[in-house]
Order: structure tokens, then C-alpha cells, then sequence
């Protein structure tokens, strides 16, 4: 079957069915903050650890598939439709969803009206942009309502999804005429919020996802929308939402643009309140202040522009073959740079709970992008050694948000250490920069046992010429080399 095709002047891939396979994901950020996105609008974002510091939730292993994200609900008259087709499933008139780099478009089209979500994550800020652009293209008046809706996640993910007598008691929102700020657990431990502003005052809310879905409603047809109103609700405890809703009229031929933004908080310890019990928003309007307008969006849409064509710029080839040319050109680079922000940690297939960024998934990913970003690659080499172990094994994964060592999935990869071998000689090759070797860098993030750089490589070698078989053979372990590799359980 035919799903899209790539559009090599615009640098993305055309999506031009809804129903692909499976959920068709981009991912969005290239910092701290990140979005994973499906075609039709589904995922969800996170700050720097996809567990520990999750905006939004996401079911993995749902059925249906990819019901919760990033959804605009538009009720025309009696049709209630989504631009991306999902989770309403109402059929559209036209539909195209536009993965490109660090950004996605998606558009459909139902009864003369035009809707247009662009999403991306801008460059130097902690947030998720999404404008929503309703053209009418009747020749008569539209009255719509049009409902943006995020689920909340309680920020551990593992938690989020299991705790479940405790999370019941916990959800916590702020309201204010333009923006919902989820804060559950800011006052007793934590110094983090999130908050969904819209450029424009809406014209009703809800923050209790049983007053908006209903208790035995589904994303398909939240009850809130089949109504036609949102009810005002404020949760507390339950599951937190934000749920908005803009009543717009369009004449023939009139466009409105609605941009919203979904943002991580931090305050310093001695700034967490404003007033007793309320958050302190300054750093809040602020970001909502940078980004309050379609220009403003359209500025951050640029600079994302700009910098993958600097990063794109250090390597360019022409084989005489289109297909050749634009993977290693564009999407081979692009994958690598995912997977050097994420290097596995979150996608589609894999939940962001389970393991964290893996050190030997790490040390083989600067093999593929030191040459588009040196210094980050040389950040990340630091952040990998620092968690060996003295004897130079390792651990198989840390979690991206602490930097330290973790053992969810238990130890025993016995070649994770000479992959750090690898990565530094990559580094070195592309860069010349022999003093990284010089850094006195931790093991296993301990302050007080440290070295330079270049006895954490001699002792990964170490590790491996100790560790032999009976056949005098480096002594494989769990899954090493490939993760399909056990043979730990016939050597000694």
C-alpha cells in the first residue's frame, strides 16, 4: 500500500494516509526538551528523562493505538472531527501529515473548513509549540468550537502508571484566563511545573479528565465536546488535563490562527511561591510572553530551519543516485542526532521507563554524529565515562536527567566498555582534540574516586583482557556485541 512519499526540496516525508501500519513517529527537540509525535497527532513530551520528568502521558500497548497526545477537537455543527484524523476517526476530506526535521504538519480538511496543526520544539527553550491555523472555505459562515487537549502525566511515568491509591490523591492545577498549570507534588517535593497557555483568553476549561472524557467516555468523543461546553472543572487528585475551549466564527473565506505552547517550569528553591500555595508563575510568562503570537512562531520555525541547515552543512554528497543522496544527506543525519538525544531511551517501541540512555548504545551513536556536533559529542563521552565502574566494566544505562549508573536491566555486558574505546578514537579522529584524555573524570559519579580520561580507556581494556574464557577468548556475557548474543550461561 501507498502511505507518503519524501519531498527532498522541503527536507521532509509526506504523509498522505492516516491509517498507516503503526503510528509513523517524529521526534521533535534537540536539547533539553523533547516530543514524540505520531502522524496523526498522537505521543508525548518530556524533559530530559522520558521517565522522571513526563509532561504528558502516553499508553504503550493501548488498543486502539496512539489515543492520547497533542489533540484539537473541532464540533461543527453535529460533526466532531480531529485535523489528524485520531482518535475521532471521522473520515476527512483530505488529509497529509509533514514529518520534517524537529517539526511536524498536519492537515485535514471536513465540510469546507481547513485545519492546520504545526508542531515543533523551538531552539534554547522548554516547551512544545503548536499552531492551529482553521481556514473556511465555504461559501457560507462557520461557527465552531475547537477543544486542544493534553492528558497530564504525574511526572515519574513508571509511577504515574502503577501507583495508582496514591496517585488517585495527588493532581494539582493552577488556573488562569489564558493557561493551566499542572503542579501536582510542587508544594511537598518538587520545584517543577508544567503549563498549556493559548494565545487568547479561552472561552471554557476543564482540568478533570472525568468532567471532560467522562468517566466512561473515551478520547473518540470526550462528553465535554459531544456537549458542545467544557464545565469548568478544577481537579484535585483524580487525573489532572488541560482541556480548553475557543469558540470561533469564520467567514467565507476568513482564516484565525491559534498558537498554544505546553511548557517545563523550574524554580530555584528560595522562589517557589508567589503567595502561600501558588505557584511562581514569572518564569511562566516569560516563555508565554516569547512565544504569543503567529510571528513569534514563525520566528522560532525559522531558527529551528536555520540550525538544521548548519548541521546539515558539514557533510554533503552526490552520488548520481536521488535515494542515496537524500539518506545519507538528510535522514541518515537526522536519525543519528535522535538517537544521540534519546540514543533508545524513548520511541515508540521503547516506553522511556525501563532503562534510561544505554552506555553502549551512547558510545556506538558518536560514531555517527561527531562530525555534525564535536563539543556535545565531547559533553557526552565525559558523561558516559563518569559512570564506570573502577574495575572498568560498566553499567549498561543511566538515566539522562541524574547522569548516574542504573541497573534496571541488571549488569553483565561484558563488551559495554571497550565501546567507550570506540567512541573517544571516533572523537578523536574527527576532532584532533587530544585533551579530552586529560579530563579527570569520576567512576561511577563518585566525587571522591576520579581519573583522567584516558585510564578509564586503559581500564576498559583491562577489563576485557581479565575477563576471558576457557578458550582464552574475551568472555562474552549478556547480549553482547548484539542484543540477541547470551552465551554467559555456557562460559566460566
Amino acid at each position: 500500500m501507498y502511505f507518503g512519499h519524501f519531498d527532498d526540496q522541503q527536507r521532509e516525508y509526506v504523509i498522505t494516509d492516516a491509517r498507516t501500519p503503526l503510528p509513523w513517529i517524529n521526534y521533535l527537540g534537540s536539547e533539553d526538551f523533547f516530543a514524540l509525535l505520531s502522524n496523526t497527532a498522537g505521543g508525548y513530551c518530556f524533559y530530559r528523562d522520558a521517565r522522571l520528568r513526563r509532561l504528558t502521558r502516553y499508553r504503550y500497548n493501548n488498543c486502539p493505538t496512539d489515543q492520547e497526545g497533542f489533540r484539537f477537537y473541532i464540533k461543527d455543527g453535529g460533526t466532531v472531527w480531529n485535523p489528524g484524523w485520531q482518535p475521532t476517526k471521522t473520515e476527512l476530506d483530505g488529509y497529509t501529515c509533514r514529518h520534517g526535521l524537529g517539526y511536524s504538519v498536519i492537515e485535514g480538511q471536513k465540510n469546507g473548513v481547513s485545519a492546520v496543526q504545526t508542531l515543533l520544539v523551538p531552539q534554547g527553550d522548554n516547551c512544545l509549540l503548536i499552531r492551529l491555523t482553521l481556514k473556511n472555505e465555504a461559501d457560507a459562515e462557520k461557527t465552531l468550537d475547537v477543544f486542544p487537549y493534553v492528558e497530564f502525566c504525574l511526572w515519574d511515568a513508571m509511577d504515574d502508571g502503577s501507583n495508582f491509591q496514591r496517585n488517585f490523591s495527588i493532581g494539582e492545577v493552577e488556573i488562569e484566563p489564558d493557561a493551566i498549570y499542572h503542579k501536582t507534588e510542587y508544594r511537598e517535593r518538587r520545584n517543577h511545573y508544567a503549563v498549556l497557555w493559548a494565545n487568547r483568553p479561552y472561552d471554557g476549561f476543564d482540568t478533570a479528565r472525568d468532567a471532560f472524557v467522562g468517566l466512561y467516555g473515551s478520547p473518540a468523543l470526550p462528553q465535554a465536546v459531544a456537549a458542545g461546553r467544557c464545565t469548568d472543572s478544577v481537579a484535585h487528585g483524580w487525573a489532572p488535563v488541560g482541556a480548553m475551549q475557543f469558540h470561533v466564527t469564520l467567514l467565507p473565506g476568513e482564516e484565525q490562527t491559534l498558537v498554544l505552547g505546553l511548557g517545563y517550569i523550574e524554580n530555584p528553591e528560595a522562589e517557589k511561591f508567589s503567595a502561600p500555595g501558588v505557584i511562581n508563575k514569572a518564569r511562566a510568562r516569560e516563555m508565554i510572553a516569547r512565544y504569543h503570537t503567529p510571528g513569534q512562531f514563525d520566528d522560532a520555525m525559522n531558527a529551528l530551519r536555520a540550525y538544521w541547515d548548519g548541521l546539515l552543512a558539514n557533510y554533503h554528497v552526490v552520488t548520481g543516485d536521488e535515494k542515496v543522496d537524500r539518506m545519507v544527506n538528510i535522514w541518515n543525519q537526522y536519525q543519528c542526532m535522535v538517537t544521540f538525544n534519546m540514543s533508545r531511551s524513548a520511541s515508540y517501541f521503547e516506553s522511556g521507563m525501563g532503562r534510561g540512555m544505554g552506555f553502549r548504545d551512547s558510545c556506538q551513536d558518536l560514531l555517527g554524529f561527531v562530525h555534525i556536533i564535536p563539543q556535545r559529542a565531547r559533553e557526552r563521552i565525559l558523561d558516559i565515562a563518569a559512570t564506570q565502574f573502577p574495575d572498568g566494566s560498566a553499567y549498561h544505562q543511566y538515566q539522562p536527567l541524574t547522569k548516574k549508573g542504573n541497573l534496571a536491566v541488571g549488569s553483565g555486558f561484558n563488551d559495554d566498555p571497550l565501546w567507550l574505546i570506540a567512541g573517544v578514537d571516533a572523537y578523536l579522529r574527527e576532532t584532533g582534540d587530544w585533551s579530552i584524555l586529560d579530563e579527570n573524570v569520576t567512576f561511577d559519579c563518585d566525587p571522591d574516586n576520579s581519573a583522567p580520561l584516558m585510564e578509564h580507556l586503559r581500564r576498559s581494556f583491562r577489563f576485557t583482557c581479565t575477563h576471558l574464557g576457557p578458550h582464552g577468548l574475551p568472555l562474552i556475557g549478556r547480549a553482547d556485541w548484539n542484543d540477541c548474543l547470551n552465551l554467559n550461561c555456557f562460559s566460566a
